[in-house]
């Protein structure tokens, strides 16, 4: 999801959020159309710098490269 919300949206946003936009997706599925769910975006891409958007590090723990 961190990466899907970059490459569509533009947003950088670090693991807890998107762990919140996750649940948040499938809390959207379970209920069906006509409510209205929030949750919070709690925390930037900035300091996932050195793990989640660094190639190297990705690589070295055996993760697939985004696109």
């Amino acid at each position: 999801m961190v990466y899907r919300l970059l490459r569509e949206e533009g947003w950088w946003f670090g693991s807890r959020t998107d762990i919140n936009v996750c649940g948040t997706i499938e809390v959207a599925r379970k209920l069906g159309p006509g409510h209205t769910i929030v949750t919070v975006l709690c925390d930037g891409g900035s300091k996932y710098k050195s793990s989640l958007f660094n190639r190297e590090w990705l690589l070295e723990k055996g993760f697939q490269i985004p696109p």
